[in-house]
């Protein structure tokens, strides 16, 4: 039952994800031209060069391209969630353009519609990056890089999105150009900020006289789990106890207020950290 409940809740969050990342494409970025790299990137191009069809259906014929290169590449290695996520991200932007045609950008202000066209994908593109996933695209391209080549694949791909990007000042226009180059900026840091934020914790560390109290607490209140050895102090040389946990940050909280009325003399370390691997936290 909880396999099922964490199932179900995984992919409410990969739908999400998804649904961001394809809002943000369809309402801000295809309207106004702006190009971030990636599979949209090429779609604005394409749009660009021949605009009989629109940039949505590019978007989604070679998304599901790339989706059958993988399928033939990476047979049974290639991921469940990616596919899942490839194909609802084509199918919500079909869904959008029969829905809510738009025929112009929803607003005249190009800055704040270049914000929304990266805050939205950038949110949604974490979530699913967060989940080992992807909307597919050239994520798929990497996958397959990787396996068959001996390439520094993040800098392939990121010198292939700026080429993209930079292709809009010929094939779009200068304005629509420097918009595109900014937003791939933007873009850059966005995703690794509300990466390492979702992933955040609190690296927390206590000296203390209170051992048996604080391990208690820890263990029994808030189902976490720490480590513990003894220590002297340098000046009073009283034995003392370091303690190490990793915890949410309500729970770092409640420790800190637990340590306070229990051992009000004691020594904490609180820092945050993204990266805390092992039962309970990131898998390795």
């Amino acid at each position: 039952m909880q396999r099922v409940k964490s199932t179900v809740r995984d992919y409410l969050l990969l739908t999400l994800g998804t649904f961001l990342v394809a809002a943000g494409v369809y309402f801000f970025k295809f309207p106004n031209s702006f190009n971030t790299g990636g599979v949209t990137g090429l779609a604005v191009i394409l749009n660009a060069a021949i605009p009989a069809v629109s940039s949505s259906t590019y978007a989604s014929v070679i998304n599901l391209a790339f989706l059958v290169l993988g399928f033939v590449a990476l047979d049974r290695s290639f991921g469940v969630r990616t596919v899942y996520c490839s194909l609802l991200f084509s199918a919500m932007l079909s869904g959008f353009e029969w829905l809510v045609p738009l025929p112009a950008p929803l607003t005249d202000q190009k800055t704040l519609e270049l914000f929304f066209a990266v805050i939205l994908p950038s949110l949604g593109s974490a979530i699913l990056f967060n989940m080992q996933s992807s909307t597919g695209g050239t994520d798929i391209l990497a996958m397959i890089l990787k396996r068959f080549s001996s390439l520094d694949i993040g800098n392939a791909l990121l010198c292939v999105d700026v080429l993209i990007a930079a292709s809009t000042l010929y094939f779009v226009g200068i304005e629509a150009g420097l918009y595109s180059i900014l937003g791939l900026v933007l873009k850059s840091v966005v995703v690794d900020t509300v990466i390492e934020s979702l992933n955040r914790r609190k690296s927390f560390i206590a000296v203390t006289s209170c051992p048996q109290l604080t391990c208690d607490f820890i263990t029994h209140t808030l189902h976490r789990s720490a480590t513990y050895w003894q220590a002297e102090g340098a000046y009073s040389h009283e034995p003392k106890w370091v303690i190490l946990t990793a915890l949410s940050r309500s729970q770092a909280v409640a420790l800190r207020v637990y340590l306070k009325s229990t051992d009000p003399h004691a020594f904490i370390l609180v820092t945050n950290s993204s990266e805390i691997f092992g039962k309970g936290f990131m898998r390795v």
